[in-house]
């Protein structure tokens, strides 16, 4: 006779550091410590407005997605 296991659902949380998942040596935390990424502020703050529309996307962190 086919029996099957009465399998309870089991809901688990895991909480991890997107810091732990990237490995010391990698390429990235290199740039990331030998580029200061502020200047973006200075080069596009003409093409945002400071008192209408939406709120934007750290353009820093659009630059770093390229």
């Amino acid at each position: 006779m086919l029996t099957k296991k009465n399998r309870e659902i089991i809901e688990q949380v895991e909480l991890v550091s997107i810091d732990s998942l990237v490995p010391q040596d990698h390429l990235l935390r290199a740039v990331e410590e030998s580029i200061d990424f502020n200047f973006i502020y200075d080069e596009v703050k003409d093409l945002y407005s400071e008192n209408t529309g939406r709120p934007s996307i750290d353009p820093v962190v659009l630059i770093k997605l390229l």
